[in-house]
């Protein structure tokens, strides 16, 4: 089966929703395209002195809500029509939590693991002045994503602020920064955090406890390691893990830290003991769970895999990690999926509290973060739960 685009998968839905929501002609011919698509070659300078070009994107899709915001992703796998894809998907998230944001996505072509740290910190520093005044904190507001960190962040603002001179705004250029360089208290653990909580809804909804049941993880690094996290503080018992390198079973339970440790140590799940490993992803669609939680990338579940799928309840941690043809098998089959939009928004959702936060001059208790991301993101359930259950 030939590769699904992103992009084009995000636009098939997209269209579907325009007609049931009978959306106006206009709107929905706006919506479809990105308003700017920066594409930037640029030269760095490698450890051993030679220049290596590099290939960087920012895709600004649409900013009628407030300023550009999304992530920067650096990975081999980063291209346009990913960057696309992503970015409509930040246009409709931060739309859906009632957020001042519009969307936008970006990133740049290589892998930071074979890199240095003076290397990575010059692409970094080199891929921002290149945007230039394409970002700013009232205009286009990058966080980070696959590949990045607060590390990375912290370089991006203070390559910004010696470009700017502005020592009052500066902070608030980009989100996801170390506490120390004006990041909030909550911000990485806020995805995988918000994907549960939404989770923990629909388990209220269906009068479904979460004390003592099973789930499994697709991913586990930042998303997918703090929703697991954020389970075992519920209760629930986590007895797969799939990843690039591995697939780990465990029927008698997985220790989320440990396992945690590992990953932050090997850069993947293959080689934790004591669970079993397998090769491949079908073992761990296969695995029966109370919960599954998709924490890795787009179209990990197709037509081809979905049968596979024996759960109540699918959290989407990822972005567009379903096609469309894998959401009709699921479907089909009687499987519940809480969306992307929905699922994954806590990210953008703590970014926007650092916005505020450096704006304002103010520093928020971890606790305040996260009763207010909870707010947030529960409301944001209701709006789509009583929309499906009015719309059947």
């Amino acid at each position: 089966m030939a590769v699904r685009k992103l992009f084009e998968s995000v636009l098939e839905r997209f269209e579907g929703v325009s007609q049931f929501m009978e959306l106006n002609s206009r709107t929905y011919e706006i919506m479809k395209y990105p308003k700017d698509e920066l594409i930037i070659n640029f030269p760095v300078r490698m450890d051993d002195g030679t220049h290596k070009m590099f290939k960087g994107y920012r895709i600004q899709h649409n900013n009628i809500l407030g300023p550009y915001k999304g992530g920067m992703r650096f990975s081999d796998n980063v291209n346009l029509d990913e960057t696309k894809g992503l970015a409509m998907l930040m246009s409709l998230k931060c739309s859906l939590v009632k957020l001042p944001f519009g969307g936008a996505k970006g990133g740049v072509k290589y892998n930071p693991v074979n890199y240095s740290e003076d290397e990575n910190r010059r692409i970094a520093r080199r891929f921002t002045m290149a945007l230039g005044k394409n970002i700013g904190p009232s205009y286009d507001i990058p966080a980070p994503d696959m590949g990045t960190n607060a590390q990375t962040m912290d370089w991006m603002m203070d390559t910004y602020h010696n470009m700017s001179n502005r020592a009052d705004e500066s902070k608030g250029v980009v989100t996801g920064k170390s506490i120390a360089c004006g990041g909030s208290l909550g911000r990485a653990s806020a995805t995988g955090f918000g994907a549960i909580y939404c989770l923990k809804e629909w388990c209220k909804h269906n009068h479904t406890p979460m004390e003592d049941r099973t789930y499994s993880v697709q991913g586990f690094g930042n998303v997918g390691s703090h929703a697991a996290k954020k389970m075992k503080e519920f209760g629930s018992k986590l007895i797969a893990v799939n990843d690039h390198t591995a697939t780990l079973i465990d029927k008698n339970g997985i220790d989320v830290e440990k396992l945690a440790a590992y990953v932050a140590e090997n850069r993947g799940i293959k080689g934790y003991q004591p669970a079993d490993e397998c090769e491949g992803d079908e073992n761990f669609f296969k695995t029966e769970v109370d919960f599954m939680i998709l924490a890795a990338m787009e179209n990990r579940v197709t037509e081809d895999n979905a049968d596979f799928i024996k759960t109540k309840i699918i959290v989407e941690g990822a972005n567009g990690p379903i096609t469309p043809e894998g959401e009709k098998v699921l479907t089909k089959n009687g499987v519940e999926i809480i969306p992307d939009i929905l699922a994954n928004a806590g990210g953008v959702i703590v970014s926007y509290f650092e916005w505020v936060q450096n704006r304002n001059s103010e520093y928020w208790e971890e606790d305040v973060v996260d009763e207010k991301l909870q707010t947030k993101t529960i409301s944001a359930y209701k709006i789509v739960e009583k929309l499906a259950q009015d719309k059947d």
